[in-house]
Formats: C-alpha cells, structure tokens, sequence
C-alpha cells in the first residue's frame, strides 16, 4: 500500500521569516517611541518593594500574650480546615487545664496561603500575614515551627475590610 504526500503550495507571505522578523521589529520600535508608556520606569527591587494590598495573604504569623507565650490553645481547628493539610499540631496541657500547642509547625512550601486557618481561629492566634519574601536553600527551611512563627513581625493580613457590610 502506498503512502500518498500532500504538498501544499503556500503564499511567501505566509512562510517568510524575514516578514515576520521584520514586523516584531516594528511593534518594539512602536513601544520604544510611545509615549504614554515612555514613563513607566522599573522598580529596583531590594531598594524600592512594592505596595502590597491590605489584603495580601503571604507567610504566617503567630501572635503572642503580654506574656510572651503564643496565642494558640491548641483546639485543632487550624489543621482540620487546612485544604493543603500542611499544618501539624501535637496539643498539651499544663497542670491548671490550660492548652497550648507542644509542637505547632506550618509547611510554608506546601500552604496555598487561603487565609482559612486565620479564619476558623478561635482565639485569632495564627494570622496570615503581608509578607512574601520567603525564599530558602531547602525545604526544611520551609517549615515554620512555633518559635519561628512568633518570632516574625510583619503585619498581618485583613481578609475583609470591617468597615464594608458586603465584604464579612
């Protein structure tokens, strides 16, 4: 059985790469002579940072009593609604009944940073905070336990604004 080849014959203007080298060129020399877009200027990145929304939900944030011990009562909320399931939380109780979280660590790597943990928090102890510098040579480094948590101090992230009716 024999193989049949269609040949197709088309136009230059079609296969041209000249053509269409030339017509890259001139959409750059358009944006190269703009001069509404002549202005826009590129921000120097360790120097200049830009405005992040009130919003922006970034790494984690643990808050802290007068005392200095965390917030957290350890009531297993966080981890329950987690939909990535990258936080891990081992309870304890000390000797008057009161919770607090022997082992609390949060996969920064594996979070998909939804806000819900801060959310479901009764005592609004974790908070996802207005922080996106976040990068580290590993994955271990990725993981946040308590002391690092409380040891950050970025501001935190507002997931609605309290003063629209609409946005609770």
């Amino acid at each position: 059985m024999a193989i049949n080849v269609k040949v197709l014959d088309r136009p230059v203007e079609q296969v041209s790469y000249v053509r269409a080298t030339l017509k890259g060129m001139a959409q750059t020399f358009k944006h190269l002579v703009n001069r509404e877009k002549r202005h826009q200027v590129t921000i120097q990145y360790p120097e200049q940072k830009w405005d992040l929304s009130p919003r922006w939900r970034g790494t984690h944030r643990m808050l802290t009593t007068e005392t200095g011990k965390a917030k957290c009562v350890a009531c297993g909320l966080c981890p329950t609604v987690c939909p990535a399931n990258c936080i891990k939380l081992v309870p304890g109780e000390d000797e008057q009944g009161n919770r607090y979280p022997l082992v609390f660590e949060i996969d920064e790597f594996r979070c998909i940073f939804c806000g819900y943990c801060q959310e479901v928090c009764p005592e609004e102890a974790i908070h996802v905070g207005r922080h996106y510098e976040n990068a580290e040579y590993s994955r271990d480094g990725m993981v946040y336990d308590l002391e690092r948590l409380m040891a950050q101090t970025h501001p935190v992230s507002d997931l609605w604004d309290p003063a629209d009716p609409k946005g609770e």
